[in-house]
């Protein structure tokens, strides 16, 4: 988890397992390896990315959260849930949806990203690793290295851990909204799918 650490704080992008499947990171803030994340899964600044976090203290540090909202998130946290919510200024602007000035944040419930999060000690910029054109994100890392072993600087190996993403839930407005059904439950939120 060391070396790992290391490579996304020098500028690096890898590929690591959560509880949903296997996503893409690199440093907040550090626009080469943002433009490296964005140019592997084939989206624009319009994508909502996430701030993958070790806890819901971490999350209100880059994220506007008032009890209410603190309640849900933590009725469901950590899990498969990736939750949109207004980001604070200590979030760069080039991070951010840029119209709506939000984020996607998460704690995932994976071993293997909990020590990653924790050796690196602050958020790890985020996304599903799902290529363009494809319907399913990529879970095996023998393939995932096979393809795009020139486009990342390492995979962390810890098997196969699924192809459903993250449930999606918007948090911005007066009630949940559902962006994305995916592994997260939507029993907790009493919404239904849009």
């Amino acid at each position: 988890m060391r070396r790992a650490a290391d490579i996304v704080r020098a500028g690096g992008l890898v590929a690591y397992p959560t509880d949903s499947c296997y996503a893409l990171g690199c440093k907040l803030g550090d626009a080469k390896a943002l433009e490296r994340l964005r140019r592997v899964r084939g989206v624009d600044e319009r994508h909502h990315l996430t701030l993958m976090c070790r806890d819901l203290s971490e999350i209100a540090n880059y994220a506007l959260v008032d009890d209410a909202r603190f309640q849900l998130l933590k009725r469901v946290t950590p899990g498969s849930y990736t939750f949109i919510l207004r980001a604070r200024r200590q979030v760069p602007r080039r991070s951010t949806h840029p119209r709506r000035k939000t984020i996607g944040v998460r704690v995932p419930g994976h071993p293997v990203a909990h020590a990653l999060l924790a050796e690196l000690n602050e958020p790890m910029l985020s996304a599903t690793l799902s290529l363009p054109g494809e319907a399913r994100p990529l879970s095996e890392p023998r393939e995932i290295r096979q393809r795009l072993e020139r486009e990342l600087d390492l995979v962390i190996d810890a098997g196969p851990c699924g192809v459903e993403p993250s449930t999606v839930i918007d948090l911005t407005g007066d009630a949940p909204s559902v962006l994305r059904k995916g592994k997260g439950s939507l029993e907790p939120f009493a919404v239904e799918p849009v």
